[in-house]
């Protein structure tokens, strides 16, 4: 007894001197501890680069050799010593609430939303039942096997706070050899949620322990309460946050500072206020900022979250490891009782500590004298790790078909690493502080037992880092999972060779000057050592793989794709920094090219599939049509869905547009990269498609979408300006700061008060429709009076062929086609009509039943006039009636001859109609004749070819016998041979009839007449030159386009009547924004 006295008094002497420093210590040392830490994991991380050892075994292990020389030994640690005191005596509470929450949110927020709900199946399952389950076996397994006579409440207590995973070292090393991204998804998702789960089923049986009783249907509401209310207010503050971070504008301090705030006082308020989950409250909330907030930071604003919460992360790592192996060594030397409990976890400390002090210190350790008398402590702690592989062996086992089923699945190898990367960690640890706090005072908890949870918990954490973190790359090794694919590897080797010619191409440009001259290029290549072991020619990466090897052709083409739609993604992110999408558009596109990247393997480029339910005139247009229903409240509504689908197919289209060129740079021409390529440009066709018809029904919604874009652009200009002006010192800070208030001003006003669609009355809309426009006022305000504003939605008829009319329709917006039954009109490219159309006209002049059905080929915005009310004008004026007519051709032409006149834009024929045409009224005997290069129309009334005796009925074309190349096309077309054309160089005339022939040759000569300036449209979409400059959003200058004064009137044509058609001309090319003087 007194050997042992002897023995033990060291120790005591010791533990005196501890409590006599630890009285003069001051709260200041505790910076002296965390400085230490900052060292020791800048140390660390520097010196492991490249190596296999963990970063967080190698924190560990130094905390538990700090907290060995601090309780341990007669070496006392000074200050530091102080200060490590201070952080070992942290509450377990306090430890989760420090650096959980900035951990979790990190870990979360740093996830793809797309991973996370393909994985979340997977997830749930590993960390809901598979916790349940390896708590089971645990605490079976110790129940049954460790002679401490526990109950079964004790040992389920130390099997649900073991079930919490910690893989930080594991998820580390997948992301830095490039492992599967669900896999990583898997495993750190499943720590994540497995920490709340661990930690709910913790404070369950830690309750049942401390002798509350709970039954089924109280477990039941127990476990609903802490899980769904943690989701719930997570999703709360992520939601306020959001809104929050979007009245917060360009201030990155302010934005950083907030998600650090919310995701502690989520924490908070989850775990201590309302007591629910902390742990899946912050959770909840980083995986809501993952997917609603992550576009909301921008440019060098993303940057900065980034690194800050990066930093965040590895200062809180690098402190809960060292302060967890500090915890260690303090726990298990805090009494003589317990010295044995320590042998397990110090004695590997032993040949380190060698090195810094005497091995004859050691032998003083009581417990290092008695080594084999405590063999039964280590052999429970090996048997336990046992146990915790193979409980984990189970979980994934038995849930295995699960996990093979839903997301991405699992296959045998993915299995295995999940298996082996069940590490355990900070959160196991401090749960084992909790119930060791919780025994020194509790009555049914005795010391010791709170002393071997720490033992046990400290020891698993030890070993799970020492032999699964350091051999986790080995078995990645085994499994043939850290190998490139072939595809990859010679994309590798083809790309250096390109950093080789990149690397000639910039010598040539630096490698001489005027102050230094020449720069030799050996020893410059000689520092490139990434370039210098490259043998052979440049091989093709894809030509290659298809010569050499075909098996390789569905990876290159696999590779190809999400290379395409990597940088797809890649300019979406650079048009929400240049402000050309929205930060709601962005998610949407994003989200289509992570769920195309989930199909490569199946199936072509398919991101336009993802956006097609948002790219659609939506469905409460229809709205429009109902009268009960306000048409300027469904307009409204239709135009801001119109917004966003016109932001989402512009931007789809230029973020292909560039990856398709960025991938002809890289790969040049190939037959794999074709494929791509082609499969990218079919994708857009719907996009441009749907653009064509709002720019046709809705063209003002196209012109607000390009001016905000135009606008920001232009801010980020003069922001880019400012800066460089400081850069190269042009400006002060100073001045700078003030310049750049300003802009920073003029952004947010943008931002808060962006330019809007405006939907115009419809007195503005009637007035610039060219029929209605060049009307005399008296004459158009009765007509106005009784015109009849509507929308008709795509598919609706306006009117059907051999029906009588009863009225005229005004294009407002929108596309009309026809179709007619009795004349085929094969030979029509575009039988459509569009803004500025008047449908109807000739039909209700002339009295003849309706030529054609019209069908509206999109949403059409028109006004209808009555019949009657259009009849009783032509009484108040002569001219009226010749303009009416004249207006009426312009229909009547692109029905009749199609493949003539659809070719032309509708203000060319306007132009044609107002200036190179001659109506004439004939009677009875009177000869028609038609002019070479030219076409006649019959408006009213009968003819005859001379010398035929065949009957001409109004409406027909009268072409020349011989003319142009354009008569000559006519002819081997077969059209001269229809039944509503004729040719003859004369023709008499049987009853009234009025004739319009139209000067082709001069038109064609003119190019159009004077307007050599108009964009002319294209032969294939003669409609796209109406949209392009919607008619009455124009800002033309007043001097644009003077008419010309010196135009001959032709005969037989009302001055009057001819003017009208001039004014017409123009409102169908300017709209409303030239002023028109009447030619008297």
């Amino acid at each position: 007894m007194a050997g042992l006295t002897e023995v033990l008094l060291p120790y005591r002497i010791m533990e005196q001197d501890a409590s006599s420093s630890s009285s003069h210590s001051s709260p200041t040392d505790a910076v002296s501890f965390f400085g230490l830490c900052l060292v020791l994991g800048i140390a660390c991380r520097h010196l492991l680069r490249g190596t296999r050892v963990p970063y967080t075994l190698a924190l560990l292990i130094l905390g538990i050799g700090l907290g060995s020389i601090e309780y341990g030994t007669h070496h006392r640690l000074g200050k530091i010593g102080d200060g490590i005191r201070l952080w070992a005596n942290i509450d377990p509470d306090l430890l989760l609430a420090v650096f959980l929450p900035a951990l979790l949110f990190e870990s979360s927020f740093s996830m793809e939303v797309h991973q996370i709900k393909r994985c979340l199946a997977q997830m749930i399952f590993l960390a809901g039942p598979g916790v349940l389950i390896s708590t089971f076996c645990l605490g079976s397994a110790l129940k049954f096997t460790f002679l401490y006579d526990w109950s079964w409440k004790t040992s389920l207590l130390l099997g649900g706070l073991l079930s919490a995973t910690d893989p930080v070292a594991v998820v580390a090393l997948l992301k830095d050899l490039g492992a599967s991204k669900k896999l990583t998804t898997i495993i750190e998702g499943e720590s994540m949620m497995n920490d709340g789960t661990a930690i709910v089923v913790y404070q369950l049986f830690y309750q049942m322990v401390l002798g509350k009783s709970f039954n089924w249907t109280a477990i039941i509401k127990f476990l609903t309460k802490v899980s769904v209310g943690a989701v719930g207010i997570g999703l709360a503050f992520g939601i306020i946050s959001v809104l929050w971070l979007g009245v917060i504008f360009n201030d990155t301090v302010i934005e950083i500072t907030l998600t650090l705030a919310v995701s502690y006082i989520a924490y908070f308020i989850g775990q201590e206020g309302v007591d629910v989950s902390g742990i899946l409250t912050v959770m909840t909330l980083g995986m809501f900022y993952a997917a609603f907030a992550k576009t909301a930071f921008k440019g060098d604003g993303q940057k900065s979250l980034h690194h800050f919460w990066e930093l965040v992360a590895y200062i809180a790592n690098t402190l809960i490891f060292i302060l967890s192996g500090v915890i260690i060594a303090e726990g298990i030397l805090d009494g003589d009782d317990n010295f044995k409990n320590a042998l397990p976890v110090l004695v590997g400390l032993h040949l380190l500590v060698q090195f810094v002090f005497s091995v004859q210190f050691w032998v003083q350790l009581p417990w290092f004298a008695d080594l084999g008398s405590f063999r039964y402590s280590w052999a429970y702690l090996i048997l336990l790790y046992v146990y915790v592989q193979v409980s984990r062996f189970i979980v994934v086992g038995v849930l295995y078909p699960f996990l093979r089923y839903f997301g991405y699945g699992l296959d045998w190898k993915e299995a295995t690493i999940l298996i082996w990367s069940g590490l355990r960690g900070p959160v196991a640890l401090s749960l084992s502080l909790s119930v060791k706090r919780a025994s020194d005072s509790s009555t049914v908890l005795d010391s010791k037992t709170g002393t071997l949870f720490v033992f046990f918990t400290g020891g698993i954490v030890l070993l799970t880092l020492i032999v699964n973190g350091s051999t986790t790359q080995f078995i990645l090794s085994l499994l043939h999972m850290d190998k490139l694919l072939a595809a990859k590897h010679r994309k590798l080797g083809y790309t250096k060779y390109e950093m080789l010619n990149k690397a000639i191409e910039a010598f040539g440009e630096l490698g001489d000057d005027e102050e230094l001259g020449p720069a030799d290029w050996p020893t410059v290549k000689r520092y490139i050592t990434s370039l210098n072991n490259l043998e052979g020619e440049s091989v093709h990466p894809i030509g290659a793989s298809e010569d050499d090897d075909n098996n390789l052709y569905p990876a290159n083409l696999n590779d190809i794709r999400i290379r395409m739609l990597n940088g797809v993604q890649a300019a979406y992110w650079v048009m929400l920094d240049e402000g050309r999408i929205t930060q709601t558009t962005a998610n949407l596109l994003m989200q289509s090219v992570d769920e195309a990247l989930d199909l490569v393997s199946h199936e072509p480029l398919c991101d336009w599939n993802g956006l097609k339910t948002n790219v659609k005139f939506p469905s409460y247009y229809k709205l429009l049509q109902v009268g009960f229903v306000p048409q300027k409240l469904a307009l409204y509504l239709t135009v801001e869905r119109l917004e966003s689908a016109c932001y989402i197919c512009a931007a789809f289209l230029r973020a292909h547009r560039m990856a398709r060129w960025q991938l002809h740079d890289l790969l040049g021409e190939s037959d794999v990269a074709s494929i791509v390529i082609k499969e990218s440009e079919a994708e857009g066709q719907e996009a441009r498609k749907f653009l064509e018809d709002v720019r046709a029904a809705f063209p003002q919604v196209l012109r607000v979408v390009k001016t905000r874009q135009v606008t920001h652009s232009v801010l980020n200009h003069l922001i880019d300006y400012i800066q460089n002006c400081e850069k190269i010192g042009l400006l002060e800070e100073k001045e700078m700061l003030h310049l750049h208030d300003a802009v920073q001003t003029d952004f947010k006003k943008l931002l808060r008060c962006p330019p809007l669609v405006k939907i115009p009355k419809m007195s503005d809309l009637i007035s610039v429709h060219p029929l209605f426009g060049a009307l005399p006022s008296s004459v158009s305000a009765p007509l106005q009076g009784s015109t009849q504003e509507t929308v008709k939605l795509c598919g609706l008829t306006l009117y059907k062929e051999g029906f009588k009319p009863n009225g005229i329709w005004l294009i407002s917006n929108g596309v009309v086609k026809w179709t007619i039954k009795s004349i085929k009109n094969k030979h029509s490219l575009h039988p459509a009509f569009t803004h500025g159309s008047t449908l109807g006209l000739y039909e209700v002049l002339s009295g003849k039943s309706n030529i054609c059905d019209m069908i509206t080929d999109s949403v059409v915005l028109c006004f209808f006039v009555e019949r009657e009310k259009i009849l009783s004008v032509l009484s108040l004026d002569p001219s009226l009636e010749d303009f009416l007519w004249q207006e009426s051709a312009i229909v009547l032409v692109k029905l009749l001859l199609p493949q003539i006149f659809e070719k032309i834009a509708l203000q060319d024929l306007r132009a044609l109609v107002s200036e190179r045409s001659i109506m004439k009224l004939y009677i009875r005997g009177e000869t028609i004749e038609v002019p070479q290069h030219s076409i006649g129309f019959l408006l009213e009334g009968f003819i005859k070819i001379q010398g035929a005796e065949e009957l001409v009925a109004s409406p027909a074309a009268l072409l020349p016998s011989h003319g142009s190349l354009i008569f000559e096309s006519l002819k081997s077309s077969g059209i001269t041979g229809a039944s509503f054309s004729y040719q003859g160089s004369r023709y008499q005339v049987e009853t009234r009839a009025r004739v319009i022939i139209f000067d082709m040759a001069a038109f064609e000569a003119d190019c159009t007449l004077q307007r050599s300036s108009w964009i002319s449209p294209s032969a294939d979409r003669p409609h796209r030159s109406l949209g392009r400059e919607p008619r009455g959003l124009m800002s033309w200058p007043e001097n644009f386009y003077n008419p010309r004064q010196h135009n001959q009137i032709p005969e037989g044509i009302d001055r009057q009547a001819n003017s009208l058609s001039a004014k017409a001309m123009h409102l169908s090319i300017y709209g409303s924004m030239v002023k028109y003087q009447m030619v008297h």
